[in-house]
Parts: structure tokens; sequence; C-alpha cells
């Protein structure tokens, strides 16, 4: 979780699917997996926002377009339950969408003019991005980071600062639409494993957003971690697979 949250935070990311990715290795219960991971999630993107603000990389125009549709789609997201099956294939091809997301986005050089998003487009991608956020419990990031560099809305350290708000926001949002579910009582349905991971992840993320508001090369690191992602999602899909094959 340390490692996570470290290597996520240096490019803006709170490490979410990460997070999922560890707890999939490790067999933890789904029902257990979107609240701690949102819970996480919360305490980098924490750090990251301060940070990323403080060194200049954050543009609030690019940023409340996405973030004030996709807050309450996160939290309807959050809201909704799901069964395991489902959850599981959700999950893991967002982690497998996550591998190929940082893998072949490691190294990105700011070549290109940015211009702004139109408002009306960024609403709507915004609620799409936030309703799967809250539905798979990651922050949204992993899905507007690339958006954003592909589309040309903003160079990469503006990117991160936007992104790590909009998780921050979208974490909330998915936690608090998953705990009224749950009857308020969110923070009841995490691991005992939880209380240990925070401060990890907490010590990470600091680290990472100071190496991440500096020149700090970490293609290949993020690529050694894709690999893990791959991992995890298959893993999920294959348990995901025997189930529709006997329906």
């Amino acid at each position: 979780m340390f490692a996570v949250a470290l290597l996520y935070s240096t490019v803006g990311h709170a490490g979410a699917s990460g997070y999922l990715a560890a707890m999939a290795l490790f067999n933890t219960p789904p029902s257990l997996m979107r609240p701690t991971a949102l819970t996480l999630n919360i305490i980098v993107a924490t750090v990251g926002t301060i940070r990323f603000l403080r060194a200049g990389f954050f543009s609030w125009r690019t940023f409340w377009p996405f973030a004030v549709a996709s807050i309450p789609a996160s939290f309807l997201g959050g809201w909704l339950p799901l069964p395991a099956s489902v959850y599981k294939g959700l999950v893991g091809a967002v982690l497998l969408y996550s591998a190929v997301r940082l893998f072949f986005s490691a190294k990105r050089a700011d070549t290109q003019e940015t211009k702004l998003a139109p408002v009306g487009l960024a609403l709507i991608l915004g609620a799409a991005i936030g309703f799967l956020s809250g539905l798979t419990g990651v922050g949204g990031g992993i899905f507007l980071s690339p958006l954003l560099l592909l589309m040309g809305w903003a160079k990469t350290k503006e990117t991160s600062g936007v992104s790590v708000t909009f998780i921050l926001v979208n974490s909330i949002a998915g936690l608090l639409g998953h705990g009224l579910f749950n009857h308020l009582e969110a923070l009841k349905t995490l691991p005992h494993e939880a209380f240990v991971w925070a401060p990890a992840v907490l010590i990470g993320g600091w680290i990472g957003t100071d190496l991440g508001t500096r020149r700090l090369p970490v293609g290949g690191i993020r690529r050694w971690l894709s690999v893990v992602l791959v991992i995890a999602g298959l893993k999920l899909l294959s348990e995901v697979i025997p189930l529709l094959l006997h329906r």
C-alpha cells in the first residue's frame, strides 16, 4: 500500500486501482474493497491536492466542469449495490485499462498546445467518469488524466493537479453514497488492516507528491506497476468467467 501510494501520487493519482489490485491478490472480500479503496484514496488525494495547489499546478477552469457533474454521479455509483461477480468483472476491466494507461503514458512530452475543454462536453464526460468511479471504488483520475492529455486540455503537471483534486471530491462522494446504502456506517465495513494501511499510504502519498511536483523519471517504475495491475485484473476476471459459463 505504501509503494502504490508513492508511485501513483507522483503523477497526481491517489492509487485506488493499485489498492484494489493489492486487495484482489490477497483475496479481500469484494464487499470490503470499494469502501477501503475510497477511504485510502481520500487520504492520499488530500495530501496531493494541497501539494499540487501550493506548487501552482492547478486550473479551476479545467477542473470545475468535470467535477460539478461527477460528484452527484459518483454518489449515485457508490450507492448502487453490485453482485460480487459483476463487481469483480468491472474492477478487473478497470485494472486492465489502468495497466495499459500506465504503461503507454509512462513517458509523455508536453509538445502540443492546450485549449479549454468545452463546458457542455466536460459536464457529460465528468458525469460518466464520476458514475464509474463511485461504482467501482476508484477516484476517476485514471480516466480523467489520459482524457485531458489526449484532447490537449491540459499540460502534464496541470493534469496531475486537476486529477488529484477530482479524485478527492469523487472519492468523498462515492464513500458517502456507499455509506448511505449501508445506513451511514461505511467506516464500520472497513477491514482491520485498513487502520494499518492508512498511515502507510499517508506517508507514501506525502513522499510521492513531493517527488511529483519536481522532475522525477518514473516511467520504468510505472511500467512495472502496470504488470501488477494486469495480474490482479486477470485474477478477478478469471473468477468471473466460470460463473458466467455456469449460467
